[in-house]
């Protein structure tokens, strides 16, 4: 599902973990369409939906920001 285009998945809510932190975001599938567009990949959505929030900042680029889980339920 995470090298899918936005407008391609049918499910009405998006949501990615952090496998650091555990933190989970959601969005709406339309509200996320709207801010990306339809042909937005999911894989990228996601990680920027994760990084404008994220509190793991060490200034280290290999360890900064979160890392996205994308196991599907």
């Amino acid at each position: 599902m995470r090298q899918r285009r936005l407008s391609e998945i049918q499910r009405h809510i998006l949501r990615i973990s952090c496998r650091r932190c555990a933190r989970t975001v959601e969005i709406q599938a339309a509200d996320a369409v709207r801010l990306y567009g339809g042909n937005a990949i999911w894989k990228d959505v996601a990680q920027r939906l994760l990084d404008n929030t994220c509190q793991q900042r060490t200034g280290r680029h290999e360890e900064d920001g979160c890392w996205p889980a994308f196991e599907t339920p």
